[in-house]
């Protein structure tokens, strides 16, 4: 495979704008320099595999989405303050960058102010995402993009230290991909900070979520082509996730009460281990299933679709505060606990088909309330019956080892 460096910026740009007086800078710092973009599509549209596209530092204001077909690509800027793609001025299209090639890393740049997701990555495998910034000026509001980084459909997904700040949906989301590592990134300002949907095989750790009405979210929703399992979260420092939900009404993250901390809606065979959970409002975990979210049922489900959480493992996480200002119908439960939520929350259903739904907590002295959601919250209680441990342990994500090689910051 060849290597090819393909420059933007610096003279190459001067040489390609001379006959057209030169880029323009705005009030705000931004490039506004249309050869410039029209330069940098192309070389996205042109691209080999092999090839490196490098953006140098600058404030770029761009006037439409970028896309990207070609398999082998890296995209890679001078650092995610430096480097800045900005897209409050777009007249055209929805996302930041539309990616469908195999093999692509983009690292060491920012997207800003898309009018949709940020960067999204479509129906590929091997993707790479390295201290990639996403986030919009104006904070968080329900007209920002729903999604920050967005890889959907992938096979073999790697997120390391990036930051994502205001997506109305979700920061970092990963649908319906297998084998991810979602790593040492910050998510802040977000309905949801990371959210694994309808994903299997995922590490999530080494994170920090603080600012967001939910911190992390491990769901699985209905009438989709595959459902997810088998998600570890781990190592991750989960605070403060108490701000309003400003997602779209209707949407699946709407329906995230503000204040939680890590939440599993419908999926199997997830462990949250070793986390520090702090100051989560509502409650530190919460696992749910289908019947709880809210979610339009008008259409129904599918019938492979599978409701109900089922082995869940909360141990060995260092559990402080939260718990004490629960919204909506968790505000008398409160009192029912002595003033404080208990750490872990479980919604109480049941798959009937099943001895023991393997709800299990094993973390000290924290204890899980049962809030009887069958029973429309009539007896909800400190279920004592959970103290169990899964017979094995879920085994560590391995990607391929190109996937983890970085080559540095710029």
């Amino acid at each position: 495979m060849h290597k090819k460096l393909l420059v933007l910026g610096g003279s190459l740009s001067l040489a390609l704008l001379a006959g057209c007086g030169g880029p323009k800078t705005d009030a705000q710092g931004f490039v506004i320099d249309p050869d410039f973009e029209k330069t940098l599509q192309g070389k996205l549209l042109d691209a080999k595999p092999g090839d490196v596209v490098t953006i140098p530092a600058g404030k770029y204001a761009l006037s439409r989405s970028l896309s990207l077909t070609a398999n082998g690509v890296t995209v890679k800027g001078a650092g995610m303050d430096k480097t800045i793609l900005s897209f409050a001025k777009a007249t055209s299209g929805a996302e930041g960058m539309l990616v469908t090639g195999d093999d692509f890393t983009i690292q060491d740049l920012a997207f800003e102010d898309t009018k949709g997701d940020a960067l999204k990555i479509n129906g590929t495998k091997n993707a790479v995402m390295r201290r990639v910034r996403a986030s919009w000026s104006g904070g968080s509001k329900a007209s920002n993009g729903a999604y920050g980084l967005y890889p959907v459909q992938v096979t073999n997904v790697l997120i390391e230290d990036s930051v994502v700040k205001g997506a109305s949906d979700a920061g970092i989301y990963v649908g319906q991909s297998n084998n991810i590592i979602v790593r040492n990134n910050r998510a802040e300002g977000n309905v949801a900070g990371i959210e694994i949907e309808n994903s299997s095989h995922a590490d999530v750790y080494g994170n920090t979520a603080t600012d967001n009405a939910g911190g992390i979210l491990v769901f699985n929703m209905p009438n989709l082509p595959v459902p997810g399992s088998k998600t570890r979260v781990y190592k991750n420092t989960v605070f403060a996730n108490n701000h309003a939900n400003f997602g779209a009404k209707g949407s699946a993250v709407s329906s995230v009460p503000p204040g939680s901390g890590v939440i599993v809606n419908s999926n199997d065979d997830v462990e949250i281990f070793d986390n520090d959970l702090k100051d989560n409002k509502t409650a530190n975990v919460i696992i749910s299933s289908y019947f709880s979210t809210g979610f339009d049922t008008k259409n129904g489900i599918a019938a492979a679709y599978d409701p109900y959480p089922e082995n869940i493992f909360v141990t060995g996480n260092r559990f402080s505060g939260g718990g004490d200002d629960p919204g909506g119908r968790f505000t008398e439960m409160k009192a029912l606990a002595g003033g404080r939520l208990p750490d872990v929350l479980w919604d109480g259903f049941v798959n009937p088909k099943l001895k023991s739904p393997g709800i299990c907590v094993r973390n000290g002295a924290a204890k899980l309330m049962n809030v009887d959601g069958p029973g429309k919250f009539a007896k909800a209680r400190i279920d004592t019956s959970v103290d169990c441990a899964p017979a094995t342990r879920l085994p560590e994500i391995a990607l391929p080892a190109a996937m983890t090689k970085d080559s540095g910051k710029p």
